[in-house]
């Protein structure tokens, strides 16, 4: 058998969305994108949606509508996707790693405190696989130290912890619409406040730094757009906004479907002793369904589910273990050492509403054969 590490949702009704803006006047950034936009701030609770052509230029359009820039320091989490850090590097700033929960991946709040300096200008929490960081904690930590929050939300469009949703604690909410998201266009991402100012700013610099959109130049008489300041081609276009909207209508069917594949796994992975699941705090959006072995056996254990025809990925290595930042920061492993250890101990299975059950049990099946 063969079982896909991932297979997308996109229906025949996504693609005639499509099809329209294809026989329409607007492809680019116009009233279709506007209206994902609008969609999207009400299932997030956010007040304002800026989408973009990538969860990257999400954060990185962020960190500078934050004011955030060379000589600044952010702190963030090694055991994440590397966008989160070069997005900080992008922007001018330097990332500082704090090492993570043993139990979750996640970002270990408690450390954080020890890490700021005077140059610390922002803290970026990443909500790995789908559990949300102590928003609560963190939140106090920032407001006590003047520090924005940048939250990377790639991995939680669904989740909640202590009542709190992504977004509602930080300064903005990055999303990513990529290829194996829970939302996906294939390429796309947004950044969601309710700061009006950042929103504005955003819209800004996703388009040149323009004054006005092709949609806003369109419509009435001619008016001459001005460039307020140096910008980006981040900007997202119908076409990939026509793929996002329906599918927003879907996406708790969706969750529902992952947290009950979630289950069956944790049944059986969860009594392995040979095997550690990521721990759960509140609501997960369960993007990604992540065991830990040991580190010694994890490569063996990924060739063994492949030559069954089982799709695997490892999410993540640990950033600061790889060459570009080895090389440029000069970190060695052992700096941040659960993220290190975790980071060889990672596998990702198969998690996708479309995942059938027998294709779970199946995965069940090569895991205890594999391990």
């Amino acid at each position: 058998m063969r079982v896909e590490f991932y297979r997308h949702n996109i229906t025949g009704e996504d693609i005639d969305n499509v099809v329209k803006v294809l026989n329409s006047i607007f492809l680019t950034n116009g009233p279709v994108t506007t209206k994902f936009e609008e969609k999207f701030s009400g299932y997030t609770g956010l007040a304002h949606t800026v989408a973009v052509s990538s969860g990257t230029a999400a954060l990185h359009l962020a960190m500078l509508a934050l004011g955030i820039g060379p000589g600044d320091e952010v702190i963030t989490t090694p055991m994440t996707f590397i966008a989160t850090a070069t997005s900080i590097l992008h922007a001018g700033a330097e990332p500082v790693f704090v090492d993570v929960e043993h139990d979750t991946g996640l970002l270990d709040v408690s450390k954080v405190e020890a890490s700021i300096t005077a140059r610390t200008k922002a803290i970026v929490p990443v909500h790995l696989y789908g559990t949300m960081v102590d928003m609560v904690k963190l939140r106090d930590i920032a407001d006590r130290y003047g520090l924005k929050v940048i939250e990377d939300c790639a991995h939680c469009l669904e989740g909640m912890r202590d009542g709190i949703r992504p977004g509602q604690l930080g300064d903005a909410a990055c999303y990513s619409f990529y290829a194996t998201k829970n939302l996906t266009c294939g390429e796309g991402g947004a950044v969601a406040t309710n700061n009006e100012d950042v929103a504005k700013k955003i819209r800004v610099l996703r388009l040149h730094g323009m004054s006005k959109d092709a949609a806003s130049r369109y419509s009435g008489y001619y008016e001459h757009w001005d460039m307020l300041a140096l910008g980006w081609k981040y900007n997202m276009d119908d076409i990939h906004a026509a793929l996002l909207i329906k599918q927003l209508d879907r996406i708790d069917e969706y969750w529902q479907r992952r947290e009950s594949i979630s289950r069956t796994y944790d049944e059986t992975f969860s009594s392995l002793p040979e095997i550690k699941v990521p721990y759960v705090k509140g609501k997960s959006a369960r993007h990604l369904y992540t065991i830990w072995v040991k580190p010694e056996v994890r490569d063996e254990v990924l060739r063994k589910l492949q030559d069954r025809g089982v799709g695997v990925a490892v999410n993540y290595r640990a950033i600061h273990n790889l060459t570009y930042f080895r090389e440029s920061f000069g970190f060695v492993p052992g700096d941040f050492p659960i993220a290190d250890t975790i980071g060889r101990s990672t596998i990702s299975l198969p998690l996708y509403p479309k995942l059938r059950d027998i294709e779970i049990d199946y995965v069940i099946e090569s895991v205890q054969a594999s391990i």
